[in-house]
């Protein structure tokens, strides 16, 4: 599913107002410590791609599913790259989560956690950090993205 073109505009435009502060760049990711779908702890530490892709998402966000398609292609193409992707759902509605999941069948790790977005300050979502293997925040997207869009994959391409 392709997001619309004003949610692509409103991307573009996320990106080009969080570079003009780059201070926020340089940010330390807060540590994360979760248990992913197959039981697995992940830390941000232990996420050691070149780049850790941390998605805050929920349920009941329309934008949260209009961008899992793209991001689970990204994830598998950008997997062999070193990239991990990180879904974390806000979601208490236990039954909401499972079906989410089954209907749109993520290709990234995922896991369901209800305080660590109030660590990172994140309270709208979805909220993406892209965040490099050392654990310095990268690029703060706090609106939805396409994934595969030629200009996300070239920004993530500049960060590898």
């Amino acid at each position: 599913m392709k997001l619309s073109a004003s949610i692509s505009a409103s991307v573009l435009a996320a990106l080009a107002a969080f570079s003009l502060f780059p201070a926020a760049q340089a940010k330390r990711a807060p540590n994360l410590e979760l248990s992913d779908q197959a039981g697995k702890t992940q830390k941000i530490a232990g996420l050691r791609g070149s780049i850790a892709v941390v998605n805050f998402w929920a349920t009941w966000c329309g934008p949260c599913i209009q961008e899992t398609p793209s991001l689970s292609q990204f994830a598998t193409t950008y997997a062999p790259k070193g990239v991990v992707v990180l879904g974390i759902s806000v979601d208490k509605d236990e039954n909401a989560y499972r079906a989410f999941l089954q209907r749109l069948k993520p290709t990234f790790l995922y896991t369901r956690e209800f305080k660590l977005h109030e660590d990172y300050g994140t309270y709208m979502y979805p909220e993406t950090y892209i965040i490099d293997a050392k654990g310095k925040v990268l690029q703060k997207l706090a609106e939805p993205a396409d994934w595969m869009d030629p200009r996300m994959t070239q920004l993530i391409d500049s960060l590898l």
